[in-house]
């Protein structure tokens, strides 16, 4: 069994809100829009990170993370990337090969807005965790944690970070 945070859309911010929460999970989720790399480094200092670059990340973050990350954990298929859509709405960049191998998880942030969906055409759970970061028009700071246990995703919680300073 592995415990996952989930979080995106941080630009530049981390607290000691966000890195309570980090610290519980056995893996971090990071959906892009990063900012500064000091956020990645304070996450990769106490658990295994994953993470992908948004639109507003620079060279640095382009340089060590993806554009898309594809993995398994769990026995669970995961998609993760920043600009992806949602279900009957996804991103034209990654309509053709979601719907010819879809994931059991699609994660994606961008939006700003929390976002938890099944896709019953595809199979897959959607994911979008919102924003942990202080940037942007959501007034309430928001991440997701999940448990994936042998192939099922367990005990899902939407988290809620103090409001926006």
């Amino acid at each position: 069994m592995k415990k996952i945070l989930l979080l995106s859309d941080t630009h530049s911010y981390i607290d000691d809100q966000i890195l309570k929460f980090v610290k519980q999970a056995d893996e971090v989720w990071h959906a892009g829009d990063i900012g500064n790399l000091k956020v990645t480094d304070a996450i990769q200092n106490l658990n295994p990170l994953r993470a992908v670059y948004g639109n507003i990340d620079d060279k640095n973050a382009r340089a060590e993370f993806p554009l898309d990350a594809k993995f398994e954990v769990e026995n669970v298929l995961v998609w993760m990337t920043h600009i992806g859509g949602y279900p009957n709405k996804y991103n034209l960049r990654i309509r053709e090969e979601i719907n010819k191998n879809p994931p059991k998880i699609f994660i994606a942030g961008h939006s700003h807005i929390l976002k938890v969906q099944f896709d019953k055409k595809l199979n897959l759970l959607h994911l979008n965790p919102g924003a942990a970061g202080n940037h942007g028009f959501h007034k309430v700071r928001t991440m997701l944690r999940f448990e994936l246990e042998k192939g099922e995703i367990k005990s899902l919680e939407i988290i809620e970070l103090a409001k926006r300073g």
